[in-house]
Order: structure tokens, then C-alpha cells, then sequence
């Protein structure tokens, strides 16, 4: 009896050991697939973790960060609130919780978060960073300043922390503490073209209409952005460069065709010319996009009176006068319309409306109360040449539109930083090219990457799609994800000859890799490799799928030790050599088999520099252009390679010809290293 019950432990305890790899290895897929971007799949891999074992927190976080980045906050915000109860002690959790909430307009909540968070880690600073700019969204700006001022303290010359206390300055109306922190920020990074363009605003309120253009153009030259030109047309007009003016609202709309504020200025500036039939285009512009903007309405009804059009100027201006029936200017101008239809009735009539009110002001005046008429302005109105945005006064039709606030809500909005997948954000190599069946359109457009071997074994029809080579991988959609895990069970059965198990093995392989399952698509392509030593694309598929392992590895290392590298070329610097080794190992053999496949020399260099043998990484990406000589990634990685090396000129130049072949990211390096 003893001894069976000693059996029946025995196998109770190797079940749980079996469930317990299960989910370990669903986590792991799991999270290979949100670092990957494929957000769909993960949540369906940590589905089964939650299912298997509910009392766990780590599933209910990265499904809620799967959640945020599908936009789906209200999701993301219930799972962090899981994962908190179930351990109240994570630091990601509260900062995850905190962010969907600031994209739910839940300002305080988010605080309380944060506050939660900074208990556990007093000096991580993107948890101060972003309570921070909870606060500026909520309006409590010494507050903001308070958290702002604590986090200097901790992390001293912070660029981010002033450059934000700059904007809360701004908010305070303090545009002198404003411009001393914006000049400490540029003594930090004078490569930061938003800093430029905050301190161009200071400008603007005190009235360095010079100053202001002169930052504008540099934050332009270091990074065109739309609301840039918006801002430096502001400045020409108030310095009456009408010209510039224009030119800049064109070159905001080409960048941005459905900005609302431009197409309106640029439809203001076009009538002051007499350009009337292209300011009607854009006023026609805004009031598709803001059917309730009036004020586009009717300067769209007096362009229509000056070209005749006099139905639709009618049409506008009924709009005009039923949302402002007091706006006096309109019905003056509906009445001139109706002259011109010959309705004198109808004319008559809104003469009559305008003639009762001036009776009217013309008694208050009398008996001395008089009050500012409809369409008057005061003294103070009439000396400004712009309105906000927000301003629905109907008499400053006339106006250009400023936002209401060029670094207030929208750049608290959109500055929160957060649990992201820890991509560098800095100077980074273009990733490698993949074997897969799927891409997305990339800088570089819809280019096809062609090889012989890929055209006949695509035309062999062994492979269940056609195999293509990119480096502008695609996620999933749920249809496909459900199509790879049945090919799998397909090409399991298929397997019987030794060339068919090595092409079974080799497409199960790519299935799963295509699901993110790493270790087994490794085990795969290996499998693949015993059975025919030949089949070339095992060895490259093998090597891409060990880089993105040490790649995840190293991601979660960075974000065990709670910081993001400064430096892409440092990026595999504490990763295991040996596991570059096997890495260049099987690109060394796809090499060998595949001596014409410029893309096994592209991902050898980007190993290579990784590793910083730039000569050598140079040498393979010398030999992909001699293959491919369009191959614009090959051109982007040699210039940066070359600029790690300190040879800017040549840098420069490759990074160039990157740019002329599509790849549009390298002229914002060229314009950094270039100097």
C-alpha cells in the first residue's frame, strides 16, 4: 500500500512538472510574440497560461500589454488590475495600469499609480516622468513642477525633465524660467528638434519674431514635422513675409494633407491674395473634416458671393446665421445675395434684423448702456491678428489659427513613457532579413527580394505559400495564426522520405517561427540539417532564429535591470559569444552553399558589427551590394557601421545613397553625423 501510494506521488508530482513546462513555455512564446509586435498571438498563448494557472500575475501583465498596444485600454487597464491584486509588489504593473489610464482621461487614477509604483522604485525615473505629466494634464502645474524639480535631483541633467518644466513654465506664463531650462536642455543634446521648437514659441509670446524663425528652420533641418511649418508660417506672417508663409502651410499640408489648421490659415492667406477659388478648396478641406466649424463656413460663403456662386454662398450662410443668429456681418451679407437673386423680400428682411439692432445699440447708447455689439470687436480684440483654436467667436472669422496649446495638452498627451518592448529608440542598425511568407510595406516600398533557389523551390510547390525574404516582417492576423498551427499538424503527417522529412522539417520550421515558437522552429531547421546537409536555408533560417533569441534574452535582461541601452552597438556587448558563434556559424555554411544569396552577407555584417568587427562587417556588407547593388539596407548599415568607426564622410555618403533608394530615416542621421 505504501509503495503504491509512493508511485501515485511519484506521478502526480511528474503531471505537475509536465503542466509546469507547459505554461513556462507558453509564457516564453507568448512573449516572444509581443516583442515581435505580433499582439493577436500572444494574447492567445497567454490565454492558455491564465486558464492553466489563474493565480499567476505575469500573464495577466503582458496580455494587458498586448491590450495597450492594440489600442484596447479598457482591456489593458482590467488585466494590470488582475495582475495587481494577484501581486501588489510590481513596479510594471502600476506603470502599465497608469499608462492605459492616461489614454482612458483618467489623470488622477494614473497618479495614484504612479504613486503606488515610486513606493517600490524611488528612483526610477520614467515613473516620475510620467506623474509629471499627469499633473500638467490636470492643470496642477507646481505640482508638476514639484515632481519635476524631485526628479532633476534625482537624475541631475535630465534632458526630458526640463525640457517638460519648460513646457510647464510655458502653461505658468514663466517664459524667462521657460528659456533657462530649454538652454540647459540644448547644452545637453543640441540635436533634439522639439526643443527647438518649444523655445521658438517662447519666442513667439515675446514677440522675437526673428528668433522664433530662426529655431523653427533648425528644428525643420533637424526634423521636418508638420505643426514645425505650421508655427514658422506664423512667424513670416507676423513679420509679413506672406510668401514664405504660404510656401510653409504648402510644405505642412504635403507632410500632413489632413491638417485642419493649415488647410484654414493657408485658405485665410490665399483670399488676402485674391487667390479665391484655391482658398474655397481649402476651406472645403476643413469643413469636410470639422463639418461644425463655422467660421471656415462662412469665409467659404463670402469667396462663394466674390465668384458667384451665390446658392452655395447662401447655403453657407444659412449655416452661419442659424448656429449665430446675432452675428449681424451675415445677415448683411445673406442680404446681399438675395439682391443679387432678386428676392428683394428676403433681402428686406435681414436688412431689417441688422437695422432693429443698430436701433437698439443706438438707445442703449443714449441712455448710457451701451454694450458691445454682435459684430464689433473691443479695442484689445482688434489689435491681435490671431485666435486659438478653441475661440468659436464668430467675428474673428478673419484670423489665423494658433493651437490652443503648441506644447500643452497635445505634448503632455503624447510624452508618457512606459513598459514598451525595449527596442532602441537610438542610432540602430536596419534588422536582418527572414525567410517568411509574409511582409509589410517598409520605407523602401513593395520591392521584391529575388533569388533562384527561392523562384524554383516557390515553383516546386513544397512550401504551403510562397517563401520571400524580407526584413520588413509582418505579425499575424488571426487567420493566418489558425492557418500555421494546422500546417503544422500537416507537414508532422507528410514525413516519411529522407528529402521530403528535410523540406517537412524546414516548413514546419517556418511555421513555427511564423507563431513564435522559437525552440521548436530551432529544433526543426536542425532536424531539417540531419536530413539533408545540403538544404541551405535551414542553416540561414537557424541563424536568424538564434539572433532573435539572444535578441529576446537580452531585452528581458534590460528589463530585469530596469534601463534601456544608450547605444545600439552595445546591444550584444554582455550577450554569450558563444551563442554568435553558432550564429555565424550556420551563416558561414549558408555562405558556403549559397555563395550568390546577398542576404546571408547582410545579416553576417549586421552580426559583425553587433559583435564591433566593423571592418569585417564592412567587408560582408560590401559583398551584399555586389549582389544586390539596390539593396538600400546594406547601404544604410555600411554608412552607420562606417560612422561607428569614426569615418563620418563615408558614413555620410552610404547613408545617402540609402536615402535616394527609399530608405527616407537615413537623411535625419545624415543631418547629425553630416556635421
Amino acid at each position: 500500500m505504501k509503495r503504491l501510494l509512493h508511485t501515485a506521488l511519484l506521478l502526480c508530482s511528474l503531471f505537475a512538472a509536465k503542466a509546469q513546462v507547459n505554461t513556462d513555455h507558453m509564457m516564453r512564446v507568448g512573449r516572444n510574440a509581443l516583442y515581435y509586435s505580433d499582439y493577436v498571438l500572444s494574447i492567445q498563448y497567454f490565454n492558455q497560461v491564465v486558464s492553466a494557472k489563474p493565480y499567476l500575475y505575469e500573464p495577466y501583465f503582458f496580455r494587458g500589454l498586448a491590450k495597450y498596444y492594440l489600442d484596447d485600454y479598457t482591456g489593458a487597464e482590467a488585466d494590470c488590475s488582475e495582475a495587481i491584486s494577484r501581486n501588489p509588489f510590481v513596479v510594471d504593473c502600476y506603470q502599465l495600469r497608469g499608462l492605459a489610464r492616461v489614454s482612458l482621461g483618467k489623470f488622477s487614477e494614473a497618479v495614484d499609480d504612479y504613486r503606488n509604483a515610486l513606493r517600490h522604485a524611488p528612483e526610477h525615473e520614467g515613473l516620475w516622468h510620467n506623474l509629471a505629466l499627469c499633473y500638467a494634464n490636470l492643470k496642477d502645474y507646481d505640482a508638476a513642477v514639484g515632481v519635476l524639480d524631485t526628479m532633476l535631483r534625482i537624475v541631475p541633467g535630465y534632458a526630458p525633465a526640463l525640457n517638460m518644466r519648460a513646457q510647464v513654465h510655458i502653461q505658468q506664463e514663466d517664459t524667462v524660467a521657460a528659456l533657462t531650462d530649454l538652454e540647459a536642455s540644448l547644452k545637453i543634446n543640441r540635436y533634439d528638434s522639439e526643443v527647438y521648437a518649444t523655445r521658438a514659441l517662447v519666442y513667439l509670446q515675446q514677440e522675437r519674431y526673428e528668433d522664433a524663425e530662426d529655431d523653427l528652420t533648425y528644428a525643420i533641418h533637424l526634423n521636418p514635422k508638420s505643426h514645425y511649418y505650421i508655427n514658422r508660417a506664423l512667424t513670416r506672417y507676423y513679420r509679413q513675409e506672406l510668401r514664405g508663409a504660404m510656401s510653409d502651410y504648402d510644405l505642412a499640408i504635403d507632410l500632413e494633407p489632413d491638417n485642419v489648421l493649415g488647410h484654414y490659415n493657408r485658405g485665410l492667406l490665399r483670399a488676402q491674395v485674391g487667390d479665391d477659388n484655391r482658398a474655397i478648396e481649402d476651406f472645403s478641406v476643413v469643413i469636410e473634416y470639422e463639418p461644425d466649424n463655422t467660421m471656415a463656413v462662412f469665409n467659404r460663403a463670402l469667396l462663394l458671393m466674390q465668384t458667384g456662386d451665390l446658392d452655395g454662398a447662401e447655403a453657407d450662410l444659412d449655416r452661419v446665421l442659424e448656429e449665430y443668429p446675432k452675428f449681424l456681418y451675415g445677415y448683411e451679407c445673406r442680404a446681399d445675395v438675395y439682391r443679387k437673386q432678386g428676392r428683394l423680400k428676403e433681402a428686406e428682411a435681414d436688412e431689417l434684423v441688422v437695422l432693429r439692432a443698430q436701433m437698439e445699440e443706438q438707445n442703449r447708447l443714449l441712455a448710457g448702456t451701451s454694450g458691445v455689439a454682435a459684430d464689433e470687436e473691443t479695442d484689445e480684440e482688434e489689435a491681435s491678428d490671431t485666435r486659438k483654436e478653441s475661440d468659436k467667436n464668430i467675428r474673428k472669422y478673419r484670423r489665423l489659427v494658433v493651437a490652443d496649446d503648441a506644447v500643452g495638452e497635445s505634448e503632455f498627451s503624447s510624452a508618457y513613457r512606459g513598459k514598451v518592448q525595449n527596442r532602441n529608440v537610438y542610432v540602430t542598425l536596419q534588422p536582418l532579413f527572414a525567410l517568411t511568407y509574409y511582409k509589410k510595406d517598409s520605407e523602401v516600398g513593395r520591392i521584391v527580394h529575388y533569388h533562384r533557389y527561392l523562384e524554383s523551390i516557390n515553383r516546386s510547390r513544397e512550401l504551403p505559400l510562397p517563401l520571400i525574404v524580407t526584413a520588413s516582417e509582418q505579425a499575424l492576423d488571426e487567420e493566418q495564426i489558425a492557418f500555421h498551427f494546422r500546417d503544422i499538424d500537416v507537414q508532422t503527417a507528410k514525413f516519411s522520405t529522407d528529402r521530403e522529412e528535410a523540406i517537412g522539417y524546414f516548413t514546419r520550421g517556418i511555421d513555427f517561427y511564423l507563431v513564435q515558437d522559437h525552440d521548436a522552429a530551432i529544433n526543426d531547421f536542425t532536424q531539417a540539417i540531419i536530413a539533408d546537409g545540403t538544404l541551405w536555408l535551414s542553416y540561414y533560417a537557424r541563424a536568424v532564429v538564434r539572433y532573435k533569441q539572444v535578441e529576446m534574452e537580452h531585452a528581458d535582461n534590460e528589463s530585469s535591470a530596469g534601463h534601456v541601452s544608450s547605444s545600439p552597438v552595445d546591444f550584444m556587448v554582455d550577450a554569450r559569444l558563444n551563442d554568435f558563434q553558432l550564429i555565424l556559424a550556420d551563416l558561414n555554411k549558408a555562405v558556403d552553399l549559397a555563395p550568390d544569396f546577398a542576404y546571408t552577407y547582410y545579416n553576417r555584417g549586421n552580426i559583425l558589427s553587433q559583435l564591433k568587427d566593423y571592418r569585417a562587417a564592412i567587408v560582408n556588407y560590401n559583398e551584399a551590394i555586389d549582389l544586390e547593388p539596390n539593396l538600400a539596407e546594406a547601404y544604410y548599415n555600411r554608412g552607420l557601421t562606417y560612422i561607428f568607426l569614426g569615418e563620418n564622410a563615408r558614413g555620410v555618403a552610404d547613408l545617402s545613397k540609402a536615402g535616394e533608394l527609399g530608405l527616407y530615416s537615413a537623411y535625419n542621421l545624415i543631418k547629425r553625423f553630416a556635421e
